[in-house]
Formats: C-alpha cells, sequence, structure tokens
C-alpha cells in the first residue's frame, strides 16, 4: 500500500509539473493576481512589520496558494505573481519534490523577498532554486523582526490549513513567464 500511495504521489506531481502553467487564461492569471495581493494583506495584518519588507524590496514572489502532500515522496505546487520594485513584471509557478520522513498534507502561503536585482534576475531566468537545508521563517506577529536576507533572499510562509510533519522548503524549482 506504501508503494502505491508513493506511486500515487508522483504521479500527482509530476502532473502538476507539466500542466501548463503559462497557458493559463485571462481569468485565472485574474485569480492569482488577486488571491496574491489578498496574501499580501495577510502577511501584513498578521505581522505588520513585514509592509515594510514589501516597500523596500528589489522585488518578491507571492505564491498565494501552495498545496503540500506526502507520504515518505511528497510533493508541492504552486502558481504565484512576481513583483519587481513593487510593480507587477510576470506570473511563477512552484514545484517541489521531496523524500524523507514526512506525512500529511497542508496548504500554504509563500512569500520571498529578494534584495537585490542580482537576486531578482537568477529568479527570472529560471535559474534560482533553494537548497536542501533551506527553510522558510513562519509568519506571527513580530516574526520578520530579526530575520536577515540570506544569499540575497528571505522567506515567509503562513499555513492555510491542513497537517503535515515536514517544516522545509529544500528542494523548491521555480519557473517564470514574464507578462
Amino acid at each position: 500500500m506504501k508503494n502505491l500511495n508513493s506511486i500515487l504521489v508522483m504521479m500527482v506531481v509530476f502532473a502538476l509539473n507539466t500542466a501548463p502553467i503559462f497557458g493559463q487564461t485571462t481569468a485565472k492569471k485574474n485569480k492569482i493576481i488577486a488571491d496574491s495581493e489578498s496574501a499580501k494583506s495577510e502577511f501584513i495584518k498578521s505581522d505588520p512589520l513585514m509592509k515594510a519588507l514589501f516597500d523596500k524590496a528589489y522585488g518578491y514572489v507571492i505564491f498565494p496558494n501552495v498545496g503540500k502532500g506526502g507520504l515518505g515522496i511528497g510533493g508541492a505546487a504552486g502558481n504565484g505573481v512576481v513583483y519587481e520594485q513593487n510593480k507587477r513584471v510576470g506570473m511563477a509557478k512552484l514545484s517541489q519534490v521531496s523524500i524523507g520522513f514526512q506525512a500529511g498534507g497542508q496548504a500554504y502561503r509563500e512569500v520571498i523577498f529578494f534584495e537585490s536585482k542580482n537576486e531578482m534576475d537568477r529568479f527570472k531566468e529560471s535559474r534560482f532554486e533553494f537548497s536542501a537545508q533551506a527553510s522558510a521563517v513562519a509568519v506571527t506577529e513580530g516574526a520578520s523582526a530579526n530575520v536577515k536576507y540570506t544569499n540575497g533572499v528571505m522567506v515567509f510562509t503562513m499555513q492555510k490549513g491542513g497537517l503535515m510533519y515536514e517544516a522545509s522548503i529544500g528542494g523548491q524549482q521555480f519557473k517564470f513567464n514574464k507578462l
């Protein structure tokens, strides 16, 4: 049964990764954009200090709805909106495959801040991914007060629902598409 679950998870991850995200309809893109704006408001509502991060970062990408699940082998996927100097410049897709001790499923939001043009350009060239030991800060009031950029990047997540034992963002890969 465990092998069957693993095969099913891998099939879902494959389907999510091969689905065309950039051939989205205008309605779907508009929904992702609206959800991203709502997610930004929720991040700031949960930690008002994040407003300064959004204002001062060279760029950022907001993934308002990331779905993640696994049992031994897991996967995550989500679509988001990319902002450079507070202007919308593109759409992005997040995908992740993970192997290890994990069980459950969850939905969450994720925002990645870029400190400079160099990191932003790496993301826009789809040359950006997290290493296995990368981690994110869970958003709570005041959580952003002492967080610093690591290699020009800061990551925050906010759980929306579900329960999953696993807290890394390692192995995430991204695809960028200019508007």
